[in-house]
């Protein structure tokens, strides 16, 4: 099963811990607030991992973002333009509207995808011995 606890993808399809995958990830929900929507944690709730492991650790997570925005934009325009007909420039508008939308979304993943990329599930000793 993909999404079973300790697997990279359960941690962040459900925004937790990397390490534990028991504390949240992010401070709040999926919100259009800019200052809300990568708000994370400083340690983890359960388990106390810090999460900001160097300083400006989350900068890496712009290339990230930079990928995935620049898949939505090419899938977006391709639909767009051959799929709906559209001209270029309603085509255009089309991908922007489509980015504003996801951008939350956008840079919520590339956060918890760049520190699992680092951080590995350890198993608790609770759940060793069950």
């Amino acid at each position: 099963m993909v999404f079973k606890k300790g697997t990279k993808m359960y941690s962040i399809a459900k925004g937790k811990c990397p390490k534990c995958h028991e504390g949240n990830f992010f401070i709040h929900g999926i919100t259009f607030n800019p200052t809300k929507v990568t708000k994370i944690h400083d340690t983890c709730t359960h388990c106390n991992f810090k999460y900001m492991i160097e300083p400006s650790f989350f900068y890496g997570a712009m290339y990230i973002n930079y990928g995935i925005t620049v898949a939505i934009a090419v899938t977006i325009f391709l639909i767009a333009k051959l799929g709906l007909q559209l001209d270029l420039l309603n085509s255009f508008f089309t991908v922007l509207i489509a980015l504003v939308i996801t951008a939350p979304l956008n840079l919520r993943l590339s956060r918890i995808l760049w520190i699992n990329m680092f951080v590995s599930y350890q198993e608790s000793a609770n759940e060793k011995n069950v």
